[in-house]
Parts: structure tokens; C-alpha cells; sequence
């Protein structure tokens, strides 16, 4: 006589499953549904926050609200008839495209420069590496006040050191546009050289250490190989660095307040004087909706200009 042994029930997969995650009580199929739309609440809500003060203000731009008129209508385009025939509105747009195109090319090529020196690995440069992020941790408007007190005609410390006398004044409408200008150059070229850095530290090593075999000088490898690669990250801190400059406002008020005259007019500064302080709320809200309109066409332009340059460090393109 033979005995058969009793076999154990088999288990459903479910089951399995439930006790390999310690008996977890199964999640109901209305709360996995709901998950996704209560992860996106906080997307919203920043959405929101944003649009919502962007399409008021964009509305304001068609009324004719103001300090002196509680009560606006509507005059549609008027508002961008009055600014688009005033020569100072003008000028603004050519001081914010001179910041931004200076202080955009100049802090590039010299934040290239201080990351191939970066590169070297010696003690000076891990040393100046560290020193290089200070200006970064300083608020804008605090450098203001630095440099605003260095630019002194009187007691500053530029004219001393340079052996300028007490008569070259930086801040002069002649000089005003360069002196802001070096104050941006002087806090915001490490950001560049950072970017930079971290993408010269992430090319592949084989390509260089190959042509170094063949006799290939720096200056070859430079061009030939590490600039094609680095282009994307460049045009990475370009876009940064350009789209800030063309809405700048706060070292340059502190420094000038938009002065002398309207040598230092940006167009944030326009739109905050006609808001704030001449409280036309529909006129600045009018220069902010064009200067709006000059970032979004300038970022779509450079973000394609990225796209296609990412595609031909990756060998997409030729």
C-alpha cells in the first residue's frame, strides 16, 4: 500500500504577491486613479501663480487704469500706440539690448576662459574654484551698494587704485552703461564658468587622449574636439545669462536708478517707473507685455539653436 503525501493548496499569484509585501492591505482602484491628479495639485497651483498675474497684467495693458482713473475702460491699443511712439521707450529698448548682448558675449567668453583654467588640476585652481562662487552668494542689490560706494568719485576705491584722481566719475552718462555693465561681468561671469566646468568635466577622455598620442597641439584639440562637444552647455549658460540680462533691474536701479538721464533705461526700469512711481499702471503694464513679447520670440530662437546644436554633438546632425 502506498501513501500519498497531501499536496498544499496552491497559492494565487495575488496572494503571493500580497504576502511578499507583508500582508499590505491592497490599495483601492479609486485611490491609484486619484494619485496622479493629487501629484499634479502642486503643478497647478504654480501654474496658476504664474498665468494669473501675467493675463492681469496683460489686461491692464488694454485699459487706461491709473492712480488718477479708478474706474479704467477699455482703449484696446492705444497704450501700445503711445509707447511705441515715444523716443524713450526707444532708447530703452537699445540700453537693454546693448546690456544684454555686452554682458551676455563678454561674461562667455570669460567664463570659458576661467574653466579651462579650472581644468588644470592644481592647488591654485581648486583654491580659486572655491573663491569663484562668492560673488554668486551676494544679492544683486548688495553688490549694487558695493560697487556704487567703489565707484565713488570722492572716496572710492577704483580711482585710488587705478590712479584716476577724484575727477573720472564712473556713474557719468558717458561711462554709466560700461560701469553697470562690469558690476554684472563681475557677479554673474562664475555662473558661467561653472556651467562650463561641469560640461568640460563630463566629455569623454578617449577622443582627447587619442589625439594627444597622434601629436595633436591644445589649441587643435580645442577646436576640433572639446568646442563641437562643450557648444551645448555654452549655449546652455548663453540662454541663462541672456534672457536675465534683457529683464535686469535691480543692481542697475541701485547703481543708476535708470540715470544719468536715460543712459541706464532698461525696459524694467521704464515699466517700473511708469508704474510705481508715475502710477500709470496700463503704461507699465503695456512695456512689460512688449518686453514679454522680445524674451519669448529671442528664447524660442535660442532654444533652437540649442536643440540643433545638442544633435550634432550627439552625431544627429552633420
Amino acid at each position: 500500500m502506498t501513501t500519498q503525501t497531501p499536496k498544499a493548496p496552491a497559492t494565487s499569484p495575488a496572494r503571493h504577491t500580497a504576502a511578499s509585501r507583508g500582508n499590505l492591505p491592497e490599495v483601492p482602484a479609486w485611490r491609484r486613479r486619484l494619485r496622479p491628479y493629487v501629484l499634479s495639485i502642486p503643478a497647478l497651483v504654480i501654474v496658476i501663480g504664474i498665468l494669473y498675474p501675467f493675463v492681469l497684467g496683460a489686461y491692464y495693458a488694454f485699459l487706461n487704469y491709473a492712480a488718477v482713473n479708478p474706474d479704467p475702460h477699455f482703449v484696446w491699443f492705444d497704450n501700445f500706440k503711445s509707447v511705441l511712439g515715444d523716443r524713450v521707450f526707444w532708447k530703452s529698448v537699445t540700453v537693454t539690448l546693448i546690456f544684454a548682448v555686452v554682458a551676455t558675449g563678454v561674461e562667455t567668453v570669460l567664463g570659458v576662459g576661467l574653466a579651462l583654467l579650472l581644468n588644470r588640476s592644481s592647488i591654485i585652481g581648486k583654491i580659486f574654484e572655491k573663491v569663484l562662487i562668492l560673488p554668486l552668494m551676494i544679492a544683486p542689490v548688495i553688490a549694487g551698494v558695493i560697487w556704487k560706494l567703489m565707484f565713488n568719485p570722492q572716496f572710492g576705491v577704483l580711482n585710488h587704485v587705478l590712479g584716476l584722481g577724484n575727477t573720472f566719475d564712473w556713474l557719468s552718462s558717458t561711462h554709466a552703461l560700461w560701469s553697470v555693465i562690469l558690476v554684472d561681468l563681475w557677479i554673474f561671469t562664475p555662473f558661467v564658468a561653472i556651467l562650463v566646468l561641469a560640461g568640460i568635466r563630463s566629455l569623454p577622455k578617449e577622443p582627447f587622449e587619442a589625439s594627444e598620442v597622434d601629436g595633436a597641439n591644445w589649441l587643435y584639440m580645442f577646436r576640433k574636439l572639446m568646442l563641437p562637444m562643450l557648444w551645448p552647455y555654452i549655449l546652455v549658460a548663453v540662454i541663462f545669462r541672456f534672457m536675465d540680462n534683457l529683464k535686469v533691474f535691480d543692481h542697475i536701479y541701485v547703481l543708476t536708478a535708470g540715470g544719468p538721464g536715460v543712459a541706464t533705461r532698461t525696459l524694467q526700469i521704464g515699466a517700473f517707473e511708469d508704474s510705481i512711481i508715475n502710477l500709470d499702471y496700463s503704461r507699465g503694464s503695456t512695456y512689460m507685455l512688449l518686453l514679454w513679447i522680445i524674451v519669448f520670440i529671442t528664447a524660442r530662437y535660442l532654444v533652437s539653436v540649442l536643440g540643433k546644436a545638442q544633435r550634432r554633438a550627439a552625431g544627429a546632425e552633420s
